[in-house]
Formats: C-alpha cells, sequence, structure tokens
C-alpha cells in the first residue's frame, strides 16, 4: 500500500516554514492566532463570503502598533467567493477597490462556501498537476455545530486533494483508507492530545504505531470504540485502516511574540 506523508509544518515559525505549496481559505469564525503567518506563506488567499470581515476586523487587532489600514492593505485576499449572504457591504467595496476578485454565487444553495472556495483552488492555474496545492481552512472549527459537521462533510467529498481544517486549538486532516499514513509531528507545536475518529463509516480493522494506546487490527465505529483523547509519544505516527478516519491532534497554545506570529 502506498504510503501518504503528513506534516504540519505550515506552523513553523517564520524562517522556519518549509516551502509546500498551499492556499488558504479563511472561514467566518475567530481567526487563529498564527493566521498572519499562514497568510504570508500561502501562494493563493480566499475569504469565504464572511470570512473577509473577519480579515478586515481582526487582523489589525495582531499587530497594536501598526495603522489598522496598513495592514488591511497589506493583508488583502486574492478572491472573496460565496454566497454574499454574510459580507458587509462596507469589507465588500473596500476589498473592490483594492483589485480582490469577487466571485457572487449566490445562486448555488446546495454547496457550501468552504466548497466554492476548495473547487476555484483545485481549478486554478497554480494548483499544477505536479504540483498540488495543499489547502488550509482556518475558522472552520468552532460556533455552529451544523457548520462544523458541513466542513468535516468537504473532507470526505474531496478525498484526493489534501485539506486541513485549522482553529487556534487543534487541526483535522482526512487519512484515506486508500493509503498507509505518516504523520509527523513537531513537539513544539503540537500534541500531545489526539484522536482517530471513524465518522464516515465503521472500522473493522485499524493499526496505529506512536500513541500512547496503540490499536492493533482494533474494530472502531460510533457507539462502540473510537480513539478520542489519545496521546502521542514520539514524532512519528502510523495509521493504516481499512475506513477512512479522522486524525485531530492539538495545537499548543505558544507565546505570540515568539512562534506562531508572523511581521
Amino acid at each position: 500500500m502506498e504510503v501518504m506523508s503528513h506534516s504540519s509544518s505550515f506552523l513553523l515559525p517564520a524562517g522556519e516554514t518549509s516551502a509546500k505549496r498551499y492556499a488558504l481559505i479563511v472561514l467566518n469564525q475567530n481567526l487563529p492566532r498564527f493566521t498572519p503567518l499562514l497568510w504570508e506563506h500561502a501562494k493563493l488567499r480566499l475569504c469565504a463570503d464572511g470570512g473577509a470581515n473577519r480579515i478586515y476586523d481582526e487582523l489589525p487587532l495582531f499587530f497594536p502598533r501598526e495603522d489598522a489600514l496598513l495592514i488591511r492593505n497589506r493583508y488583502k485576499p486574492d478572491v472573496i467567493k460565496g454566497d454574499m449572504d454574510s459580507i458587509r457591504p462596507d469589507v465588500l467595496h473596500f476589498y473592490l477597490s483594492l483589485g480582490t476578485k469577487v466571485i457572487d454565487e449566490s445562486h448555488d444553495q446546495d454547496t457550501t462556501d468552504l466548497d466554492k472556495c476548495i473547487l476555484f483552488i483545485r481549478d486554478s492555474p497554480l494548483n499544477q498537476e505536479s504540483s498540488k496545492l495543499q489547502i488550509l481552512a482556518t475558522g472552520a472549527l468552532g460556533g455552529r455545530f451544523d457548520h462544523e459537521a458541513g466542513n468535516l462533510n468537504v473532507l470526505y467529498r474531496y478525498p484526493d486533494t489534501r485539506i486541513t481544517l485549522l482553529s487556534d486549538d487543534c487541526l483535522i486532516q482526512l487519512l484515506p483508507k486508500t493509503h498507509r499514513h505518516e504523520i509527523h509531528i513537531q513537539p513544539s507545536l503540537l500534541g500531545p492530545h489526539c484522536g482517530l475518529i471513524p465518522i464516515g463509516a465503521p472500522s473493522a480493522k485499524t493499526t496505529t504505531t506512536g500513541l500512547q494506546w496503540d490499536l492493533t487490527d482494533t474494530e472502531m465505529r460510533f457507539g462502540g470504540l473510537v480513539s478520542t483523547s489519545n496521546l502521542v509519544k514520539g514524532e512519528k505516527i502510523t495509521v493504516e485502516s481499512d475506513s477512512d478516519l479522522l486524525w485531530t491532534i492539538s495545537i499548543k497554545k505558544q507565546d505570540p511574540n515568539k512562534t506562531l506570529r508572523s511581521g
């Protein structure tokens, strides 16, 4: 079985971030403290509808000694896309004046704003066949549970696209059953709490290494055993399963002046 390697090196401090190519989607929830760092290194930056309000309102708060207008000009999204039911008119006009591309898809009520942004990235010329963009989505967790569930569903809709959902506290990725997975941990940034969750379908056999409570051909299903509140022991976790699994790991709180901030 082919091995798929996973790394969260995009969270490394400025100067240590790897050259991995990714696009950033900002959703309409509070911005994680590491948003400026992710923004700086992204190849493509999108706001999903009301996510533009978050960039406009909250990013200047990361830089209290700088002029808010300068920050808003510096952190201009490349694209705002969605059904346009959340973005404020003043925010929309501001970014239009800076040249941001705005795509109104209010006619499409069958897909979420995250869906719409992912499809844009997948069709972008930057998403080359030989070097696919990883997708990071901030604000995907927290707030209304139906929104969270919709965002988790997006992971299953695009299993061939590497998508990471991020909040201030944790990240979530899909581990497709078609691969054996190696997850590389940055101990200064991630853990120790983690979980493997069979949301899409029960797993008859899941085997892991590198966890405090490893699984060996273990059955997991809702209503039975699920591997939540587990702990990472080392810097590499391996996972092999007959079912798609959600992998989640906590993000450590850091001194914002030393690590997960840019600028």
